[in-house]
C-alpha cells in the first residue's frame, strides 16, 4: 500500500538534565492517500512541534520521515524547502498572509516561488479564490478581510501548487463561531475530495471532520480512534509500517 507521509521514531528533545524537555517522544505514524488524520491533546503536548517536524519546518533530533518514496529528515534546507515548496501545503492559526499584498497576490506567491508562470498562477489563483467563495475579495488586502475570510485565502494559498499533502495547525483557533464553521466547512470539502490532510486542533468539531484521531500526552501518541466506517486505514503505530518496503 502506498503512503503519502510516514514517520518512524520521530525524537525532538530541548534542554538537557532536569530542564529535559521531550516534546516529540518516538513517534510513528502512517497517513494514507487521501486520509484525514486529526491531532488533538492538552497544549504543550507536542502537537505543534510534531506538525512542523511532518512538514519540514524542523529537523528531528532522531527517526525518520518520508513524503512518498522522498526521505525528507536527512535533506539540506535547500532540498528540503524545494519538497515543501511542491509537496506541503501549510494552513496556520495566524493566517501567515503578506499584508501588503492582495488575497490574489498572497495565493499567487508559493506558484510563483515554485517557477510557475506568472499568467498561470494568476488564474491558478483566482480559480482557488473562486473554490473558497472569495472571487469578490480578491483584490482586498488582508486587513480588509475578517478572520474566516483570511483563514479562506491561507487554504488557498496552501493548495496553490496542488501539494500531496495538507497540514493545519489549529486553523480555527483565531475565529469566532460564525467564521469556525465557515473553514469547517471548507475542510469537509477538502476530505470530500480525497485531499490528504493531518490537523492538529482543540477544536472538538475540527476533529469531528477526521476519518482517525490521535491523541498526545507529554510527547507521544497516547490514543487512537478511527471515526469513519471506512476500511482499509493504517495503525499510528510500528504495526503499520511493519509492511513497508524500506
Amino acid at each position: 500500500m502506498e503512503y503519502t507521509l510516514w514517520a518512524r521514531g520521530l525524537r525532538r528533545y530541548y534542554g538537557s538534565g532536569t530542564g529535559l524537555v521531550r516534546a516529540v517522544d518516538d513517534v510513528d505514524l502512517v497517513v494514507a492517500p487521501g486520509e484525514t488524520v486529526g491531532i488533538v491533546g492538552p497544549s504543550g503536548c507536542g502537537k505543534s512541534t510534531l506538525l512542523q517536524l511532518l512538514g519540514g519546518l524542523d529537523r528531528p533530533d532522531r527517526g525518520e520521515l518520508w513524503l512518498g518514496r522522498r526521505r525528507l529528515d536527512g535533506l539540506s534546507e535547500t532540498a528540503a524547502a524545494r519538497v515543501r515548496r511542491r509537496g506541503i501545503g501549510f494552513v496556520f492559526q495566524s493566517f501567515h498572509l503578506v499584508d501588503e499584498l492582495t488575497a490574489r497576490e498572497n495565493v499567487e506567491l508559493p506558484a510563483l516561488l515554485a517557477g510557475t508562470p506568472r499568467r498561470a498562477a494568476r488564474r491558478r489563483a483566482e480559480e482557488l479564490l473562486g473554490r473558497v467563495g472569495l472571487s469578490g475579495r480578491a483584490g482586498h488586502l488582508p486587513g480588509a478581510l475578517s478572520g474566516g475570510q483570511r483563514q479562506r485565502v491561507a487554504v488557498a494559498r496552501a493548495l496553490a501548487n496542488d501539494p500531496g499533502l495538507l497540514l493545519a495547525d489549529e486553523p480555527t483557533g483565531n475565529l469566532d463561531s460564525a467564521a469556525a464553521t465557515e473553514v469547517l466547512r471548507l475542510f469537509a470539502a477538502l476530505r470530500a475530495e480525497g485531499r490528504t490532510v493531518v490537523i492538529v486542533t482543540h477544536d472538538s468539531r475540527v476533529a469531528g471532520t477526521a476519518d482517525r484521531l490521535i491523541t498526545m500526552r507529554d510527547g507521544a501518541f497516547a490514543d487512537e480512534t478511527v471515526l469513519t466506517g471506512r476500511g482499509g486505514r493504517p495503525a499510528s503505530g510500528l504495526g503499520a509500517l511493519a509492511g513497508l518496503d524500506l
